[in-house]
């Protein structure tokens, strides 16, 4: 396999498991209920927690159905900007899905090659690096999350519409730090273990060697 191949097949593999990951974490529906008890939302908001998943899912319908054109949760009035900013995530959910779509072949046609060849070991020094960098952003988050909160915003939005104000848009009192702390720190974990897999190919090829 040439080395330009094994650059092209690496880089689908990374990018496949990083949308996955989001993409799991995105669908998390489960986590969004435990936080709800956890966090206790539903005293917060003064919503039952069935009203409160339902609203939820009426926003990942919107977020992440190219044919939902229209937000419209039940209990919860979106003013200008907060829909403006539901679109641009909407936009990024849907980039994120596209992108996975498009990696997802040719990542398994790079690792099924890389496995008939047995040279899976190739895997070992990219996972091991790319495993720091997960590791590295957790340390920030643990350090100063808000700080890290509104870096993350800066840098994927191009305008402050992320920033809600609860009279406006009072959904973001049942949407808490913490419960987007709790979808980074998932959506890490099933990157780490994703990699974790792909070490375990890489020694388990060299065992066979």
């Amino acid at each position: 396999m040439a080395r330009w191949q094994r650059a092209l097949g690496l880089t689908a593999v990374f990018l496949a498991l990083v949308t996955l990951s989001i993409l799991l974490t995105i669908n998390a529906i489960w986590l969004y209920r435990l936080d709800i008890g956890w966090l206790h939302i539903s005293r917060t908001v003064g919503m039952s927690a069935s009203r409160l998943m339902h609203n939820y899912g009426q926003m990942l319908a919107y977020l992440e159905l190219p044919w939902v054109t229209d937000l419209n949760m039940s209990d919860f009035p979106t003013s200008f900007t907060g829909m403006v900013h539901f679109h641009d995530v909407k936009t990024l959910f849907l980039i994120n899905n596209l992108v996975f779509i498009v990696t997802v072949a040719p990542a398994w046609l790079y690792l099924r090659q890389l496995k008939r060849e047995a040279t899976e070991w190739r895997l070992l020094r990219p996972v091991t690096v790319a495993a720091v960098v997960p590791i590295v952003l957790a340390a920030c988050m643990a350090i100063n999350f808000q700080g890290f909160f509104v870096a993350f915003h800066e840098v994927l939005f191009r305008n402050n519409d992320w920033l809600f104000d609860p009279d406006l848009d009072p959904v973001i009192t049942a949407l808490p730090d913490t419960f987007f702390l709790h979808c980074f720190v998932l959506a890490f974990l099933l990157f780490e273990a994703g990699l974790g897999w792909l070490y375990w190919q890489g020694r388990q090829a060299i065992k066979r060697a």
